[in-house]
């Protein structure tokens, strides 16, 4: 027995069950694995929370859908780990306590990074207590003895080995390119970590003059400051017009610098006038022509967005006022001829939110193109990773086939610094798994470290080996790896999903997961996207405090489907509270008919009714299809297919039905029907542990069964002895038949004390079955006698329905007042006719339907299809009622 037999109190208190079932479920080690080496190991890593801040209703859809499995493959009997950890998170942990320093009037570079970094791992430690505290109140079963943190010792030393063997690989570089520079967090970005944005701008057209006097070149910008940095014009080779041009200079206006005109074939000379200034230390592309050529590089801001003095009288000011004083002394020189509007893509930091500046600088890169053929290769041999749905797989197939190289320096303090050292005496350059004495060229102890830290997904990328020891041979590592599924957003497939799959086949030779299922965002009720802006967010903790942690869980579990985004609705959660009150009242009915039972007592021995005989098979059915959608990931059909039997088929009709035996004389039919009950209870509660874990360990201590915890009882399993598909058709026409006969009391309002009579037309299979199960039909529709023949005629005033394979009437002469109800229906059926004529009269004015919008036209038919269906009804409510 799960505990000693209590009455269960009247009412469901989620606060008390989850604070004590969560210490339980610990106390008990439930959660952790490697118990038994004999069992087949099923494994998820956590996708790591960043230690930014608390979690928000993403994480709880994403951490319930891993906790949905990661319990259900527990209850089928494997080794289940569920690897818990979080993430430094470079630039957003460093900005955010540079901003809590900064409103105390502190920076970091008045601290110094040592002192700087105590407040960070401050930070840190505030949120991992605070980001612990919510995976306990969402009822997570991770085993926190292999808790693990990106900075950690054990990531660390992955870091610098896959570094160091990059390096040696020569897939990893340093060297000066043009990057993505973040003026605000002053810190270089990978692409994917720029957010282009459509903006509204300006396209300045500029007249470089030639400077033997005999004429000018028109080019054309979006960023006049930039011109400060322009060391060459570029046209076509082939362009007739400029081709007497090239080797030719033109002075650059304001600064008075000379430039040549140089000819290359990037140049598209069908766009705006056919040249093009070139800038090579601030745009990419004149990056690339620079080098063609052989230009200067002439960076003319500072890492802040601040003009530096190359940018001559305009030193000092930030970018955005030297755009305007340039274009204003442009215009004044007579050189800006055209200033047009011009929608363009501008990137910003995924971060901060500042503008990105294109920036020459010099930056740690990874050579991608080798690592990308091998990811390419594995997916397309049919043995790469499964994305689930399937059409993620072309999204992450076309991003690695058309990669670019991936700067991995961060100007930042916090997180992995980069593990190269330079000696200050020749000027040699150390990269090292270790940090080294002595220089190895000349011996000088003076080494300094690279200042800069590595992109927080550079040691993401290795999240799933090496929480599990690597690069060390661990018996984690070779227990556990590779995992079995990965679950997370669409978002960030780029930015990690790819780069796990890249690192996991350079350094283990294996993909990372067997799995991939891609969540889609939780957005506001209207559909918009969660947002500190919009003030449209939810708390997850919030809503357990209102409604309980299960309520949340079974509401996001079973809110969408794999991929698809899904609306935050309150009603949702309150729906899936009231279910959860539904399952408490039953349980509560079926502990009060079990109290003083054993397991041994409820043996399913039989005889069965037939709605026993049903339950049982519906059961089978349930488990069957629960377990189909779970190996499918679709956790929304699992949920409602679960949702129906517990709600419709246990609770509306077997209990109901199952009053009879109990509250009856037959000590069998009694005994019998508590086992059904105790064991479809059981095996309900079961199925319905992995999105309710709460709810269901506080019943299922109290059922007369065996075992610790419900969190590590097995899966139920289809049983063939309880195949009934007769009783399923017969107990379908019996619900069908008590739903008629309750629609019709409901109709002609019979009090629901007062008994009917029915009377049943059909064959005698048909009438043998209503002969049986009378008693459970007076019971539950109110029906007084019954009458059941082959040969019956219909009563000259009753009302009739069909069911399969028969005819119902349920006579009216001593059931209502028929005069009273002909007046009634009389009365309904006019006012439905006049309506019916209104709108009639409305739609055949043609200055209406005309004139009208025309969904308000639209609207009035459908109200006349309405009214006309109503009157119809009527009319047939009024001829059975006179027996015409």
């Amino acid at each position: 027995m799960a505990s000693e037999p209590t009455k269960l109190p009247s009412a469901y208190n989620p606060r008390e069950a989850e604070e004590k079932w969560y210490d339980f479920w610990l106390e008990g080690g439930f959660f952790q694995a490697g118990k038994d080496p004999n069992k087949k190991t099923y494994t998820i890593v956590i996708p790591p929370p960043n230690v930014t801040g608390n979690l928000h209703i993403g994480h709880a859809l994403n951490n319930t859908l891993q906790d949905v499995l990661i319990r259900w493959k527990r209850m089928k009997g494997y080794d289940a780990l569920w690897l818990p950890g979080m993430d430094h998170a470079g630039i957003a942990t460093q900005a955010r306590v540079e901003a809590r320093l900064r409103e105390e009037g502190v920076s970091r570079h008045e601290l110094g990074r040592e002192k700087f970094l105590e407040h960070v791992w401050d930070w840190k430690e505030h949120y991992a207590l605070a980001i612990r505290e919510q995976w306990r109140k969402m009822g997570l079963s991770l085993d926190y003895s292999r808790e693990r943190f990106t900075l950690d010792e054990g990531l660390s030393k992955a870091v610098r080995e896959v570094f160091v063997r990059l390096y040696e690989k020569g897939l990893i570089y340093r060297g000066q390119y043009i990057i993505n520079w973040d003026p605000q967090a002053r810190t270089a970005l990978s692409d994917i970590e720029v957010i282009h944005k459509e903006v509204e701008g300006k396209l300045y057209h500029m007249e470089y003059p030639l400077k033997n006097g005999n004429g000018h070149i028109r080019v054309a910008t979006t960023r006049p400051e930039t011109m400060l940095g322009d060391t060459a014009v570029a046209v076509h080779p082939e362009d007739e017009r400029y081709r007497h041009l090239v080797g030719q200079t033109v002075v650059l206006p304001v600064i008075g610098r000379e430039i040549p005109i140089v000819a290359d074939e990037h140049v598209d000379p069908a766009f705006g006038s056919g040249a093009v200034k070139i800038t090579p230390a601030h745009d990419p592309n004149d990056f690339e022509i620079g080098q063609r050529h052989d230009l200067p590089h002439v960076l003319v801001m500072d890492e802040t967005g601040t003009m530096n003095d190359q940018a001559g009288p305009y030193e000092g000011l930030d970018r955005f006022e030297c755009r305007k004083r340039i274009v204003k002394d442009l215009k004044e020189a007579g050189v800006l001829v055209q200033v047009e509007t011009h929608v363009h893509s501008v990137g910003h930091s995924e971060r901060s939110g500042a503008v990105v500046e294109p920036y020459l600088s010099t930056q740690w890169f990874v050579k991608m193109k080798p690592l990308a053929e091998r990811a390419i290769a594995n997916t397309r041999s049919g043995e790469g990773v499964r994305f689930v749905p399937d059409r993620f797989e072309k999204i992450y197939s076309h991003w690695i086939e058309n990669i670019r190289d991936w700067c991995i320096s961060r100007q930042l303090w916090w997180g992995h610094r980069i593990p190269a050292w330079y000696c200050g005496d020749c000027g040699t350059m150390i990269v090292n798994r270790n940090d080294p004495d002595t220089c190895p060229q000349c011996g000088s102890v003076n080494l300094t470290q690279d200042d800069d830290v590595l992109d927080t997904w550079f040691s993401s990328a290795l999240w799933p080996f090496s929480t599990l020891g690597w690069p060390d041979d661990t018996e984690d590592l070779k227990r556990y790896y590779p995992t079995d599924v990965l679950i997370t957003g669409y978002d960030i497939i780029y930015f990690w999903v790819a780069r796990m799959i890249f690192t996991a086949l350079e350094f283990t030779d294996e993909k990372p997961f067997r799995d991939v299922l891609i969540t889609g965002l939780v957005r506001d009720a209207e559909g918009r996207k969660m947002s500190k802006s919009l003030g449209n967010g939810v708390d997850p903790m919030e809503v357990i405090e209102k409604y309980g942690a299960d309520a949340m869980r079974f509401m996001l579990s079973t809110g969408g489907t794999p991929g698809n985004d899904q609306r935050f609705r309150w009603e949702r959660v309150e729906s899936a509270r009231n279910f959860a009150n539904k399952i408490w009242n039953a349980s509560r009915f079926a502990l009060m008919h079990l109290e003083g039972m054993k397991a041994q007592d409820l043996k399913l021995e039989g005889p069965f009714s037939t709605a026993d005989r049903w339950i049982l098979h519906r059961l089978n059915e349930t488990t069957a299809e629960v377990t189909r959608q779970l190996n499918r990931y679709d956790f929304g059909e699992a949920g409602q297919v679960l949702y129906r039997f517990i709600w419709d088929d246990m609770c509306d009709w077997y209990i109901e039905w199952a009053k009879l035996p109990l509250y009856g004389e037959d000590e069998e039919a009694k005994q019998t029907t508590r086992a059904v009950l105790a064991h479809v209870l059981d095996q309900s509660l079961r199925l319905l542990h992995p999105f309710m874990p709460y709810l269901t360990e506080e019943i299922w201590q109290y059922l007369p069964v065996e075992g610790k915890s419900i969190s590590v009882a097995a899966w139920p399993q289809r049983n063939d002895a309880y195949e009934s598909p007769d009783s399923v058709r017969e107990m379908k026409l019996l619900i069908e038949a008590i739903r008629l006969i309750r629609n019709i009391r409901a109709e002609m309002e019979v009090p629901p004390k007062k008994e009917v009579d029915l009377l049943v037309k059909g064959d005698e299979e048909v009438l043998a079955i209503f002969r049986r199960n009378e008693a459970a039909i007076h019971r539950l529709s109110g029906v007084g006698r019954m009458e059941a023949s082959p040969d019956l005629e219909r009563p000259a005033r009753a009302m009739s329905g069909v069911v399969t394979g028969a005819e119902l009437f349920l006579p009216l002469e001593g059931l209502i007042d028929v005069e009273q109800t002909v007046a009634k229906l009389e009365a309904e059926w006019k006012k439905w006719d006049r309506e019916v004529k209104r709108v009639e009269g409305k739609l055949s004015n043609a200055n209406f339907v005309h004139k009208a919008p025309a969904s308000i036209v639209e609207e009035e038919r459908k109200k006349g299809e309405e009214y006309r269906e109503k009157r119809e009804k009527t009319a047939a409510r009024l001829a059975e009622i006179r027996g015409e």
